[in-house]
Order: structure tokens, then C-alpha cells, then sequence
């Protein structure tokens, strides 16, 4: 009898489908507060290993990971270096920095094209694929090549934007505020500052000309309210001894007509309108854009609130699993492949960076295109030496890898030149 069971036993299980067994996940939380999984331990870290949390997860289902929010002093920290530039450029680098592999292509795609300017410019943008935002951000190359050079803060504006971008709007207009009460934000020959219903709008003072304010965020503000998180550093430090500067002014370019985004502070978000800055070109194909959104379900005739475009995101993982299901990009298979395309590649990476494709703060060290084409900006602000406290982390390294995976056919950037600000007067591409 036994025997007859033991072999009803194994024919259930030959005839019936694998049952889902449990794997082992590995969990760790880097320096930045970021959690991380993988089915592999030798992915961890070295420095990460001790602090391993292993969870059995069944095999074929996702890892589910509540949103994890900023804090308050977390937003102050990042918002701080950008929350006075003008509105307009401040609403393209929120939106732009939540495709931070096009930005890492758009700052290498830049420097290569350097010399085009009005209609050829224009010509050269419409054949890319990134995000209007980040087009627009060729206008200000200085920009541009700060966000790519610091894709560790870059990420985390835009992770903040995904997931708090009310919040993200009001700690901005509580940094201008502060400002204010200091007698460190008010209208001069580069901007304008209008006050509506207790609500700080800044704006170029010539709209042909856009300057990108120099100042030091741990004096503007007054006394630094977090110790524990002291704000990150300007892209453009003020000269010495002071701590606020002229700033680098760019001229409104033809990059500049794909600036569609703007503040709606008494919204709490970024809004859009496709037909935004048609003076300054109208030899953009407008009608594609309009038709790409309403086929993606991201709003009719080019206007309204901004919606993230999670085709732009180009496989770069989001922060955590509830945003990227929020974008139809939290499948098991879609994480799968985020890992593998991330998995490995440090030596790559190493390469890349010796290329001089990812430049760095914090010791001096950066690429020699890089160098040579902010020499100008550099000169006009008076900053000395490339230290910053934003810090190329683990996320960021990843998302430049991707990008020269996916750019091998691309000219190596050593022949690069870059810049195009200059202080005190226009120098954007036109």
C-alpha cells in the first residue's frame, strides 16, 4: 500500500506544474538612503555585505517596496542650489531631470555640435529622441553639462518630482521666501521678482537674454536651518569673498523653443503648452509633439498639466517599485532587465569615465573637454577648482554606463568642446 502512494505521489508530482519556491533576495541600503535588491550576492557591494538582509520572495513575483519620500530637510538640501533661478529654466531642469539618461547623451550630443546654431540646430534636435525638456536645456550647454556631471542630485530632483511634486514646488517657494526676508532676492538688471498673492515669481529681465544666478545656498537663505543636511553646492559658486555673483547669462537661442514647461505655483506643478516660445522658433515640428502626447494619453493639443513620459525614461530604474508600477514599468520583467542592462559593467564604467565621458567634482580631477569648454563661465564667476559636495554615486555611474552601451557608434568625446555661457552678457547657443 505504501509503495502504491509513494508512486501516486511521484506521478502528482511529474504530471503537475513546478510550484513557485521562494529565492533569496538580498536587500542593502546604500549611503544615500537608497534600498537596492538583487538575486545575487556577489552583486552587493563589499562595503554593503554586512548590512545584507536576506528575503524569500516566490520566484516569478515582483518585490513589492512601499514610495519611500524624502523628508522636508532632504528637499531643502537638493532644492537649494536651483530654487532661485528663473522660472522657466527652473521648470525644464525639474522635468529633465527625471530622464537622467538623456541628459548624459544630450551634454555629449552638445559638446560634439558645439558649433550649430539657428535652423542647422534645429534640424539636428528634431532628429533626436529625448524629451522637449531636455532639448531645450542645450540653450544653457554650463547647465546641461552640471546636471550630467552630477547625476547623484540630478536623480534625486527628479525621484522627488515623481513622487512629491507639490512638495517639491512649495519647499521652493519657501526657499524664495527666505531669501527674501534676507534682502537676497529682489529684481536687478539680469532678473525680475514679482510678488502675487504671496507668491515669488522670477523672471529674465530680457527675455532674449536668460541669466542662471550665481550664489552660495548656506548664506542666501540666512542661517542653514538642517546641520545634518547642509545644502548642496551651486553648479556656479559666487567669486571669492562673496556670496552671491552676476551669474552666466545664455542668449535665447533656438534650443530655447522647446522651453514649453512653466511654474503653476498656485497648482503645485509643472504645466505645459507646446506653442510656448514660437518667436523664437517656430521651425519646430510642434504638430509631432502634440500628436506623441495624445497617443501616449498625456494630455490633448500640447497643453496642461505635465505628465512624465516614461518612454524618455529609457530603461533607467525608478527609485522604488510603487513609482515605477505608477508608470507602467513595474513588472517583474521590466525590473529584471533594468538590473541585468546595470549589472557588471564597472569596469566598463571605469573606461568610459578615462574617455573623459563623465566628468567629476571633488578633487580636481575632470575630463579636458570638459575643462577647456567651461573655462569662460569659470573665468566670469571667479570659481576656483572643481570641488562640490555633489557626489557621482552608485545610480549615476549606472546611468552613464547605459549611455555609452547604448551610444557605442558615437564619436569618443575627447574631441568635445562645451560652455557657451559667459558672464554679463549673452553667449547661448542662437
Amino acid at each position: 500500500m505504501r509503495k502504491i502512494v509513494k508512486i501516486a505521489i511521484l506521478i502528482l508530482f511529474l504530471v503537475l506544474p513546478p510550484i513557485s519556491h521562494a529565492a533569496d533576495i538580498y536587500k542593502w541600503v546604500d549611503k544615500n538612503g537608497t534600498a537596492h535588491f538583487t538575486d545575487d550576492i556577489s552583486k552587493v557591494p563589499p562595503e554593503y555585505r554586512d548590512q545584507v538582509k536576506t528575503e524569500a520572495v516566490a520566484q516569478g513575483t515582483q518585490i513589492t517596496q512601499e514610495s519611500k519620500l524624502f523628508k522636508q530637510e532632504e528637499l531643502d538640501q537638493m532644492l537649494a542650489p536651483v530654487a532661485l533661478y528663473p522660472d522657466d529654466l527652473l521648470s525644464q531642469i525639474l522635468m529633465a531631470s527625471t530622464y537622467p539618461l538623456e541628459i548624459v547623451q544630450a551634454d555629449r550630443w552638445t559638446k560634439q555640435n558645439k558649433n550649430l546654431k539657428g535652423d542647422a540646430l534645429t534640424q539636428a534636435l528634431e532628429k533626436e529622441d529625448w524629451d522637449a525638456s531636455v532639448k531645450s536645456l542645450v540653450n544653457f550647454p554650463d547647465v546641461l553639462s552640471k546636471m550630467n556631471e552630477n547625476l547623484e542630485w540630478t536623480q534625486k530632483l527628479g525621484d522627488a518630482l515623481l513622487t512629491q511634486q507639490k512638495q517639491v514646488m512649495d519647499t521652493i517657494q519657501n526657499l524664495r521666501e527666505k531669501a527674501q526676508k534676507e534682502g537676497n532676492l529682489k529684481t536687478t538688471e539680469q532678473q525680475k521678482v514679482v510678488v502675487e498673492q504671496e507668491t515669488i515669481i522670477i523672471e529674465p529681465a530680457n527675455p532674449e537674454e536668460i541669466y542662471v544666478p550665481s550664489y552660495d545656498p548656506t548664506v542666501v537663505y540666512g542661517g542653514w536651518w538642517w546641520p545634518s543636511f547642509p545644502p548642496f553646492r551651486p553648479f556656479f559658486p559666487p567669486p571669492p569673498g562673496r556670496f552671491i555673483g552676476v551669474g552666466i547669462g545664455f542668449a535665447a537661442g533656438a534650443a530655447w523653443g522647446y522651453a514649453w514647461g512653466h511654474c503653476n505655483w498656485h497648482g503645485g506643478d509643472v504645466d505645459i503648452d507646446v506653442n510656448r516660445n514660437t518667436n523664437i522658433n517656430n521651425n519646430i515640428n510642434r504638430d509631432k509633439y502634440k500628436s506623441d502626447m495624445k497617443n501616449k494619453g498625456l494630455g490633448e493639443g500640447g497643453q496642461g498639466r505635465w505628465q512624465h513620459d516614461a518612454d524618455h525614461r529609457k530603461g533607467t530604474p525608478y527609485r522604488d517599485q510603487t513609482t515605477a508600477q505608477k508608470f507602467n514599468r513595474g513588472t517583474s520583467s521590466d525590473a529584471a532587465k533594468s538590473r541585468e542592462a546595470f549589472r557588471g559593467r564597472e569596469d566598463q564604467g571605469k573606461q568610459d569615465l578615462s574617455k573623459g565621458g563623465a566628468g567629476q567634482f571633488g578633487g580636481g580631477q575632470g575630463t579636458g573637454d570638459r575643462a577647456a569648454g567651461s573655462a569662460s563661465s569659470r573665468e566670469n564667476v571667479q570659481r576656483g577648482g572643481r570641488d562640490s559636495a555633489f557626489e557621482g554615486g552608485q545610480r549615476g555611474s549606472e546611468v552613464r554606463q547605459q549611455s555609452s552601451r547604448g551610444s557605442s557608434s558615437r564619436q569618443s568625446m575627447s574631441s568635445g568642446g562645451g560652455g557657451g555661457g559667459r558672464g554679463g552678457g549673452g553667449g547661448g547657443r542662437r
